[in-house]
């Protein structure tokens, strides 16, 4: 601990204010505290005449607006307005208040300054509460509009601040936005706010900054949480089953919501940053994309025709907030209500397309569910090509507990940095676990201008413990393609549609594609990225050089253990090609493909629709069908190794070459192609309703 003069210095460098100030503060002199009363009694007055003065005089009006103070010890300047300045006097005593609070926490009641301290913070409070008795008529201030500054939203938010996390109660009001610290309200004892940060909402700009990352040391810190929130939670549930102690299974419940908190600080990853035309910048970082949206969408609400210049009380606003909010406790699943119809198990949700939309545009769904967060409970489909009937099929699967409500939020995928309106729409469903149950059930929701058709099912099941497998995924690239589809519920691996489509989106016109290569490095990140978290990857794809995008393809079909056509059907394609009759060749290769795995084939014609619309643009692109066959037959059929092995007639192979080329040319020349299947369909065991929400 810091020597009791030391920590006077510092909590009064933290203040802006000199130790001496503090000294002379905890002094017998704090009584004449009731001469700065005549201050605060005269506030409104003078901001009045401030007000009357500005309107008077233009060259009033300059100077009330550009006034410069200077900040704290240093020689830096910062602009505030007449009345930001008039207030910063009433801001004082709010401010050596909470710190003679920190100052006597940390000096010993044996230390000879502790009883002055404590006489001074008795004082001091003394003075503060009735100043806020006699300002509770204040807490209604009329805007300059006519209307009073309301409460319009609060919850509780992570406040990023010097690269550390703390959970903080916002209040956004008709003019501002009030970040406050809750201290207190357990154990019978009175809530308390303490002031953390206000910004003004006039010339407040938002950005969604990029989704973060968690380094190893927070990724392993947030396992161990999920952990020890699961273990807490069987041990609080095996403790009411057993009819314990009430104060046993209370305190076990304090334990669970501790961990709760700590995972809640430390989980968050969607920054929302706040810029003030002052120069003030704050970031607020969130679990979920729903809940950012909301609170951007109401910030910018009354940000876009807001000018508001009054200054607010915030000695009487933060203390206000017990009585004003609308949120009492954080978002804690221990804290929910039981006997509520909840999902226990697996949940599995389709996101298949989407319609409404006004014009072209590539789009993608997050989707999110709530209950405890033993596992990953957000999952988000990969951006669709330019259209306005968007495509997915992307199956995700959550393991939830105490799970009721599953939310949709639909995005334009930006193009550039920046904050831009990308929302089209979000909605929140209800999940009735006796609906659910057993069978597939076909929904189409409303989000704002489009609707979004999915698919859901639910499997109750006891959870196993979270585990690292349990948040890591499985590798992509060197292995089957049939258990990279069963692991993802597809028949198209995702990487495969991501890559198609990323290339279709901006390299149909790119010469060479598919044929030039990328540089080494990008391949290796996106290799790398694929294998580890798909949505790091479809964020890289869209960065990296389009050239990169077609060599990760081409190298996801090099790589597979198997190649995509069986080796055991090679010979079969070689005598198929000596037919001489076109008709009757093409029957036999369709044929031959009938006799493929079905995610093997379904990749193929996949792939091969996507090549055909390559070569419809090769005036442009240079790539001709003999071009891309001649690219992606080596990779896609490869004879058996009983073909290739040393007791086997010896195997030309330039030969080999041409009917790996002649194959692949074979079918992007066929007209009646079939179209790919891109996930697993459920029709026989599907309920079709359509839900407005």
């Amino acid at each position: 601990m810091l020597p009791n003069m030391a920590s006077v210095h510092l909590l009064a460098t933290l203040s802006g204010q000199s130790s001496d100030s503090f000294c002379t503060y905890s002094h017998p002199q704090v009584s004449q505290l009731g001469v700065y009363r005549g201050f605060i009694d005269n506030y409104a007055n003078a901001v009045e005449i401030v007000r009357r003065c500005t309107q008077a005089d233009q060259r009033f009006r300059t100077l009330a607006e550009s006034m410069m103070s200077c900040n704290g010890s240093d020689t830096s300047k910062t602009k505030y307005t007449f009345e930001a300045l008039l207030y910063k006097p009433l801001d004082r005593v709010t401010k050596t208040t909470l710190v003679l609070h920190d100052l006597l926490k940390h000096t010993p009641e044996e230390h000879l300054d502790h009883a002055v301290l404590q006489e001074a913070l008795r004082l001091s409070r003394s003075f503060l509460s009735g100043l806020n008795e006699g300002s509770q008529c204040k807490r209604e201030v009329t805007l300059s509009r006519g209307m009073p500054r309301q409460l319009m939203r609060d919850g509780f938010v992570v406040d990023m601040c010097d690269g550390a996390r703390n959970l903080r109660h916002l209040f956004l009001y008709t003019d501002l936005l009030l970040c406050t610290k809750l201290k207190g309200g357990g154990q019978g004892k009175q809530a308390q706010y303490r002031f953390c940060w206000d910004l003004p909402l006039a010339g407040l700009k938002l950005n969604r900054g990029p989704e973060m990352d968690h380094n190893t040391e927070t990724s392993h810190r947030i396992l161990s949480l999920r952990a020890r929130m699961y273990e807490q939670r069987q041990s609080t549930k095996l403790c009411s089953q057993r009819s314990i102690l009430a104060r046993c299974i209370e305190r076990s419940r304090k334990k669970m919501e501790q961990l709760e908190l700590s995972y809640l600080t430390l989980s968050p990853l969607l920054p929302l940053e706040l810029h003030s035309p002052s120069g003030k910048s704050h970031t607020l970082v969130m679990s979920s994309l729903y809940e950012l949206e909301e609170w951007r969408e109401a910030i910018q609400k009354l940000t876009r025709d807001n000018i508001e210049t009054v200054p607010p009380d915030l000695l009487t606003l933060t203390n206000s907030c017990v009585k004003l909010r609308m949120t009492q406790q954080p978002p804690l699943q221990s804290l929910q209500p039981e006997g509520v119809s909840c999902l226990c198990g697996r949940l599995s949700v389709v996101v298949h397309s989407a319609c409404g939309l006004q014009h072209p545009a590539s789009v993608y769904v997050c989707v999110e569910v709530d209950g405890f967060e033993f596992y990953e409970s957000r999952a988000q489909t990969h951006s669709s090509v330019i259209g306005v009937c968007p495509h997915w099929d992307q199956e995700f699967s959550f393991q939830v507990d105490g799970a009721t409500n599953l939310r949709l939020v639909c995005e334009l995928q930006p193009e550039g940095v920046g904050c831009d309106d990308r929302l089209l729409g979000k909605t929140t469903m209800k999940l009735d676990p006796a609906v659910l149950q057993k069978r597939w059930k076909r929904q189409t929701l409303v989000l704002g201008q489009v609707e979004v058709t999915l698919s859901l099912k639910y499997s109750p099941h006891p959870l196993d413990p979270p585990s690292l497998a349990s948040i890591q995924q499985q590798p992509i690239f060197c292995m089957p393609i049939e258990v990279v589809a069963q692991q993802e519920g597809v028949l198209v691996p995702h990487l495969v549609r991501c890559c198609v489509e990323e290339v279709e989106r901006r390299g149909l016109k790119e010469v060479g594609i598919y044929r030039i290569s990328a540089a080494t490095s990008d391949i290796t990140n996106l290799k790398t990225a694929f294998n580890t978290s798909l949505r790091e990857a479809v964020s890289k794809l869209r960065c990296v050089e389009v050239n990169a995008v077609s060599g990760i393809l081409k190298l996801y079909f090099r790589e597979l253990p198997e190649p995509l056509i069986p080796t055991e059907l090679f010979q079969n394609f070689a005598k198929a090609l000596d037919i001489p009759d076109l008709n009757s060749r093409n029957v036999s290769m369709l044929s031959l493909l009938q006799c493929c795995p079905r995610v093997n084939q379904n990749t193929f014609l996949f792939l091969l629709h996507h090549l055909k619309r390559v070569s419809e643009r090769q005036e442009e692109n240079k790539m001709s069908l003999m071009n891309l066959a001649t690219v992606f037959g080596p990779s896609l059929l490869r004879p058996s190794a009983a073909v290739q092995g040393e007791y086997s007639p010896p195997v030309d192979i330039s030969q080999e070459v041409v009917v790996q080329v002649q194959v692949v040319y074979s079918y992007l020349q066929c007209e009646n192609l079939p179209e790919a299947q891109t996930w697993l369909t459920h029709d026989a065991e599907t309920t079709e309703e359509d839900t407005a929400l």
